[in-house]
């Protein structure tokens, strides 16, 4: 049965950020994962965790530029040193929290330069697989739809793959959404079992909407009882934004939690 975990940066909203690791444990979940974790203490969340009996799967690095305040460091030459920084960052709290992967992050191109952009990306996310890897931590690489963000430089499955294959690290794997590939790219059952030896880590959402599975247009029902059948035993992430009180909006999960 896939392991399904709360996504606190989208779940769970009714409360204050420390809170949510309760309100989730409560809900029924044994994992949890935050984007950006770093306006809490570690060890305030390690109490959490350990009094919850909760699992911390993955974190995000902080990516976003103080100047202009776009998620796209990892892609800006100037900026190398900063997202040094911020790896270091993330792999402290990955390590501290107990979490199995960080999203390094991309973001937007905008106005920089598309060779510049290439070579600072692949030599960045070797960095981070190699800086993570000291920790025990995946560095995860995930595509995202250029419908919700705009010039999003990693936005297919294929172009992520090529971007992991390029740097050549071995602690490089995929972050796998369904609700951005179906929006990029569709053929969803076919496509996470063709990439499944690089998947370490998945995302859910339906769409359009990108509210809780039921929803939308995926049939959430076939992809996790696929998941079961082609082997994942890895933890789902619920990446998604409730239509309603959170709650109140699980009884989708209530087969799988």
């Amino acid at each position: 049965m896939p392991k399904l975990e709360a996504n606190l940066q989208w779940m769970f909203n009714e409360y204050d950020l420390i809170d949510r690791y309760d309100a989730a444990a409560r809900a029924g979940f044994k994992g949890v994962e935050l984007q950006a974790p770093y306006s809490l203490e570690i060890d305030q969340i390690v109490e959490r965790l350990q009094k919850n009996n909760l699992e911390h799967v993955i974190i995000n690095s902080p990516v976003t530029d103080p100047d202009t305040g776009k998620g796209n460091i990892g892609l800006r030459a100037d900026r190398m040193d900063l997202y040094k920084e911020r790896t270091a960052q993330a792999a402290e709290y990955a390590s501290g929290l107990g979490c199995i992967g960080v999203n390094i992050g991309c973001g937007p191109i905008d106005d920089i330069d598309p060779d510049e952009a290439h070579e600072t990306f692949i030599a960045n996310i070797r960095h981070a697989a190699e800086e993570l890897g000291k920790v025990g931590v995946v560095a995860l690489v995930e595509p995202i739809n250029t419908r919700d963000q705009p010039g999003f430089f990693v936005n297919t499955s294929a172009g992520a793959m090529d971007a992991i294959a390029e740097a050549n690290h071995s602690n490089l794997a995929l972050l796998y959404d369904f609700y951005h590939m179906q929006i990029m790219e569709g053929d969803l059952t076919l496509t996470v079992k063709e990439l499944l030896p690089s998947i370490k880590h998945i995302q859910i959402a339906d769409n359009p909407g990108r509210h809780e599975p039921g929803t939308g247009e995926i049939n959430y029902d076939h992809i996790l009882a696929h998941l079961d059948e082609i082997g994942y035993d890895g933890w789902v992430g619920c990446e998604y934004g409730p239509s309603g009180n959170t709650e109140q909006t699980l009884g989708w999960a209530s087969a799988w939690l």
